[in-house]
């Protein structure tokens, strides 16, 4: 099954129309038989796809960074990577209700985190 896979892979990126360069290498020999079988689907991409891959690609790492969950921007605190003062702040209360709440830091400049009582 596997080999039925590859198979219609390499077709299906030759007969593609907006991938010509890679028809034309095979055709010419730029890419010999042993090439074209051992290329993996990245390799044998149109320039156009391969644009759209790093998009998604990057797009992706973007939206699975860790995000801003709130908070409020300030310059009362200094970070002490960058010594920026561009911060946002959340309190919540982490332990009793009679201990005072914990402070999370995030510097805005850096993505330097951290917290404090």
């Amino acid at each position: 099954m596997k080999y039925k896979a590859r198979l219609r892979s390499r077709i299906s990126n030759l007969k593609d129309q907006k991938n010509p360069d890679l028809r034309r290498n095979v055709l010419c020999g730029n890419i010999s038989a042993q090439r074209i079988a051992s290329m993996t689907a990245e390799e044998m991409a149109s320039a156009e796809l391969k644009q759209i891959r790093e998009a998604l690609t990057k797009e992706s790492i973007r939206e699975h960074q860790l995000s801003k969950v709130g908070g409020t921007e300030t310059d009362m605190f200094v970070c002490s990577k960058c010594h920026g003062k561009n911060c946002t702040y959340t309190q919540v209360q982490t332990r009793s209700a009679d201990e005072p709440m914990t402070t999370f830091v995030l510097c805005n400049g850096c993505g330097n985190r951290w917290k404090f009582c």
